[in-house]
């Protein structure tokens, strides 16, 4: 799937391939697009728009300005991607820049590790079960801002659907289950619908249970592993705690972050058990 957020971050990765690759110092490519080395650097850290001067600049700059060339096709591809208006920026007053990128980042990728210690992922949750986290103290949001978060939510569980799908793991703490969000109707709702989006080829749901041997990752602090289609992106990660929230971007903190999840994820319930405790615990409640 397209995403501007996606398409300007492997933009900047495979000009800085490029530069790297034909031993260009930062002072020699500022020179060339008539810009300061500064100018240049935010460039590169997205914090400035790359013009069309500046593009075309670094196209003759490469030695790949003819236009039958392959990797200009493909930059060109890029660029135009990345000049598109995510879906996202329709909220861009509701939430910070990390997690508007969050939202780019996510309608881009191809797959999703996530891990959450108390509630039900955001991308499986009802409206309803959307609505009561939002109506809690812990949501600390505006009663007035509910109904666009929750719009917000709901856009981000699109990707879910359509052509190209994204793939969803979805490691759950047995914790979820019980946590009474909202009413007993609500999280009863909640749980069948949990059950029926795993009933979809390219979700799953894994339920860690109380009897597992060991503790919940990181005390329950939710974390999301995201995975991309080209090989040129890494994989990033997007961890949340009660004093922060961010982007992970270091490839030895993702790295512990998998390990960490596959750990646990080898504790879980199988998805066919997972599945059965789901129901039995939406019976019980209801």
């Amino acid at each position: 799937m397209k995403s501007p957020t996606v398409a300007r971050w492997e933009l900047l990765l495979r000009i800085n391939q490029w530069k790297t690759a034909q031993q260009i110092d930062v002072k020699t490519a500022a020179k060339a697009l008539g810009i300061t080395t500064n100018h240049w650097h935010q460039l590169m850290s997205d914090r400035r728009a790359l013009t069309d001067d500046n593009f075309h600049a670094l196209l003759k700059l490469f030695g790949i300005a003819a236009a039958d060339n392959e990797e200009r096709q493909l930059l060109e591809a890029l660029r135009a991607d990345a000049r598109e208006r995510g879906w996202w920026m329709d909220y861009s007053a509701l939430f910070d820049t990390e997690t508007l990128r969050l939202f780019g980042l996510e309608h881009g990728a191809k797959a999703i590790q996530s891990y959450e210690g108390l509630i039900v992922p955001g991308l499986l949750q009802t409206v309803d079960y959307a609505r009561a986290i939002m109506d809690s103290d812990i949501a600390r949001i505006r009663p007035v801002d509910a109904d666009l978060y929750i719009d917000a939510r709901m856009k981000r569980q699109e990707r879910l659907a359509g052509e190209d799908p994204l793939e969803l793991t979805a490691l759950i703490h047995e914790a979820a289950l019980h946590q009474l969000t909202g009413s007993p109707e609500v999280v009863a709702g909640q749980l069948r619908h949990l059950n029926e989006m795993a009933r979809r080829d390219t979700i799953e749901v894994r339920i860690v249970p109380f009897t597992a041997p060991r503790r919940p990752i990181l005390s329950g602090s939710p974390f999301h592993i995201i995975h991309f289609a080209s090989p040129m992106l890494p994989s990033l990660a997007w961890h949340e705690s009660v004093a922060t929230r961010g982007i992970i971007d270091d490839a030895s903190r993702v790295r512990e972050l998998r390990i960490l999840f596959d750990r646990q994820l080898d504790l879980a319930l199988s998805p066919e058990d997972s599945a059965a405790l789901i129901q039995q615990v939406a019976d019980r409640i209801a």
